[in-house]
């Protein structure tokens, strides 16, 4: 049976998106690419309710044209700055609308748990996330940072993200579904 796999990027500039399908143990690229909320240099910043329609819209595109079955998307992390944190947060809740509106069902995965499941380090920079994507989906080049991120966060899931949500507990012993 082949899953197809929407990873997703949240962010307010720039939404990274990316599609996988898993048969088996085997995971290959499907498509990714970058939903832009801005208008392109020099002009001006689209407000910020027209910003989320464009995230919204734009992923309802995204799941229209591939047809995924699952979604994942990363978790925000609080910021230095509080005001940043609720604009990502925004920009977030507008991809998870795409989802939920279009029937899927969303996993949701820290950047340690990505970072983690892709490169092998929850720490690893941005640029071991691209190589590793690169080399996991035998791409011709590096993907750019957003699409790979997304990618990233679809390969997470699709290495057993279900089980992630366990990690938690990990080194807890549990009995009954109780930890002890």
């Amino acid at each position: 049976m082949t899953l197809r796999i929407l990873g997703i990027d949240p962010g307010l500039r720039l939404t990274g998106f990316g599609v996988i399908e898993k048969t088996g143990e085997k995971i290959a690229y499907v498509a990714s690419g970058t939903i832009k909320t801005t208008t392109g240099k020099g002009s001006e910043i689209e407000d910020l309710p027209t910003r989320l329609k464009t995230i919204l819209d734009g992923l309802a595109e995204v799941i229209a044209t591939y047809q995924p079955q699952q979604s994942a998307i990363e978790k925000v992390f609080v910021n230095v700055n509080p005001q940043s944190t609720l604009l990502l947060g925004q920009a977030r809740g507008a991809a998870i609308s795409a989802l939920v509106l279009n029937n899927l069902p969303v996993a949701e995965y820290t950047a340690l748990q990505v970072k983690q499941s892709v490169v092998g380090n929850g720490h690893a920079a941005k640029d071991q996330v691209q190589e590793m994507v690169k080399r996991l989906l035998n791409l011709p080049g590096l993907p750019r940072p957003d699409s790979a991120d997304a990618l990233a966060c679809a390969i997470c899931h699709a290495h057993g993200g279900q089980g992630l949500g366990k990690l938690a507990t990990a080194g807890f012993r549990v009995k009954g579904g109780r930890l002890i």
